[in-house]
């Protein structure tokens, strides 16, 4: 039987690997670069250090909304790698845009009125780009590989994403803001060379029309990727996850520099610690289930993330800031209550990667193999109508006077919701589970 490792040797699945691992090192790059740089040297107020956030993060979730059935159904219903050469094109185009508006900002030339607008005109395509590529890096596997390495595949996939975050994270925050706007662009082709080496994908099945219309595509890929309670449930329990997940994504880098006066080393900290996290949830929870595909400890996991949301709230709230300046990570880390914090957001994605990771298992093995795409396509949809209104929760929280810190404890209640829903996941998986 093949190995992971064996999988990398194979052009069928290397190619898109790689593509994989650059796009999302690119994205996250470019992402964190920005909020970080425009967070800690364009505004200097936590209210619109917040807006700002909440604005990026919502910008960057519209296009699910608007174009993932119509990326679901070109997923499904035309040559995958064709579809992978022609988006990765697109994202040379995208990040020359992006380190343009880099380049204003570190120059502080015309700031707000073209360095801004053009970093986040960046952002929101560079969503476009991820919601047309999402869908196809899980539904070309069962095309380039045998029943019994897609398995290794997705995990190869998974465990590349996760690296590439982690290192796009840690770079962002320690390198200046004129080398991530050259970097974007080299891995940005980088990205489309790779690209093109994917092998042809073409349509499995009946290939029908493409409908074109937003709306109606929309709502009819949702409703087809919902006939199964389980999907169903997956979708919804998921879907309000990434709602706790977009608040708290949004608070951490004014909260690391208003409430804990931490550089953006420390907050780009936040966010390795968290990426490393979810990894090790991950794995966790596929230990422990035994390669299972069960929501059983979805519950659970979530009411614990919720418990460690409430006590990273509470070690915020004892927080001694910093007098002058900011703290760097080395003075961070010798501070009495760094270990706890870092623990506490060590707990909360370990326990959110052990929820989340087993819900989306089922959107892959429950439904066709011709239906996968639209199926991921119409969880990222419902998904990102979630983290949308998640984003407009937290820039009405902070419009209304509601603090970084307080606005933790929401993210904290909304645990209870999640985990009835991943219960009711549950008892629905174990009703369904003779007639699987």
């Amino acid at each position: 039987m093949m190995t992971s490792t064996d999988l990398l040797t194979k052009r069928r699945f290397l190619p898109l690997f790689v593509t994989q691992v650059l796009g999302a090192f690119n994205d996250n790059l470019y992402k964190n670069a920005m909020v970080l740089f425009v967070v800690y040297a364009v505004y200097s107020s936590a209210a619109e250090e917040a807006m700002f956030s909440a604005v990026a993060q919502g910008l960057f979730t519209l296009p699910f909304v608007l174009f993932s059935a119509l990326s679901g159904q070109l997923a499904d219903m035309r040559d995958k790698a064709m579809i992978i050469r022609r988006v990765k094109l697109a994202e040379i185009g995208i990040m020359l845009v992006g380190a343009a508006g880099l380049m204003l900002a570190a120059m502080d030339i015309a700031v707000h009125a073209a360095a801004i607008p053009l970093l986040l005109l960046a952002l929101f395509a560079m969503g476009v780009h991820s919601t047309f590529f999402g869908p196809i890096k899980y539904a070309i596997l069962p095309q380039h590989l045998e029943k019994n390495e897609v398995l290794a595949g997705t995990g190869l996939v998974e465990a590349g994403t996760y690296m590439a975050i982690l290192a796009g994270t840690i770079l962002a925050g320690w390198i200046s803001v004129e080398i991530a706007a050259g970097m974007v662009i080299g891995l940005a082709l980088l990205g489309w060379f790779a690209g093109k080496q994917v092998p042809s994908a073409p349509a499995q099945g009946v290939v029908e029309p493409i409908d074109y219309n937003v709306w109606r595509s929309s709502i009819n890929v949702v409703k087809g990727s919902m006939q199964d309670a389980r999907v169903f449930y997956a979708i919804l329990a998921i879907s309000f996850f990434w709602t706790i997940g977009a608040v708290l994504f949004i608070e951490f880098p004014p909260l690391a520099k208003n409430v804990l006066t931490a550089s953006k080393e420390v907050a780009s900290l936040f966010l390795v610690v968290f990426s490393i996290g979810v990894a090790i949830g991950s794995v966790s929870i596929n230990l422990l289930l035994k390669g299972e595909v069960s929501a059983r400890y979805s519950p659970i996991s979530v009411i614990v993330m919720g418990l460690f949301v409430l006590a990273f709230h509470f070690v915020c709230r004892m927080w001694q800031p910093e007098a002058e300046g900011l703290y760097s990570v080395m003075e961070f880390i010798a501070l009495p209550l760094a270990a706890p914090l870092l623990l506490c957001l060590m707990g909360i994605a370990i326990a959110g990667g052990m929820f989340v990771v087993p819900l989306y298992a089922f959107l892959t093995t429950v439904v066709d193999k011709s239906q996968t795409a639209r199926t991921v396509a119409a969880n990222n949809l419902v998904n990102s109508f979630a983290m949308v209104g998640g984003s407009a929760l937290a820039m009405g929280l902070s419009a209304i006077g509601v603090s970084i810190v307080d606005q933790l404890l929401l993210a904290a209640a909304m645990s209870v919701i999640s985990a009835c829903l991943g219960f009711i996941l549950y008892r629905a998986e174990c009703r369904l589970a003779p007639a699987a």
